[in-house]
């Protein structure tokens, strides 16, 4: 009969103390999150200068959805955007390069592109979106 009555007085933990520790962190994280303040970087654009515009044309990287890479209209696999990009800087050294990506072309590519542009000895590299 001892059994059965020590069986009774046994019960479950209380999970009251930690639903409240629980909710009062919840109360904590909530307010300090609205008050923190996020900063943004500038995004006034630099004055115009009196330099001179470079007349000559951008090389221009044509990345196209499916991957297909043209250097001034010549089609190119990414490994030969690097050596096109060379050809044409040795024929006019202030060129800049102008990559033109379609909005679903792989970022691999751009990236690559972009890298094999200033390997290639490029000094202005621009981006474009490409919206066909």
């Amino acid at each position: 009969m001892r059994r059965g009555i020590l069986r009774a007085y046994q019960s479950d933990a209380d999970m009251t103390p930690m639903m409240d520790i629980v909710f009062i962190l919840l109360i904590f994280f909530v307010a300090t999150a609205t008050f923190l303040k996020e900063r943004a970087l500038p995004m006034t654009p630099p004055p115009a200068s009196d330099h001179a515009v470079n007349s000559a044309p951008a090389i221009l990287v044509r990345i196209a959805e499916n991957g297909l890479i043209w250097v001034n209209g010549e089609v190119s696999g990414i490994d030969g955007v690097r050596s096109r990009i060379e050809l044409n800087l040795a024929k006019n050294p202030d060129q800049s390069v102008l990559v033109q990506a379609h909005p679903s072309a792989k970022n691999k590519f751009v990236i690559r592109a972009v890298d094999q542009a200033y390997s290639a000895g490029a000094r202005n590299v621009g981006f474009a979106i490409d919206e066909a």
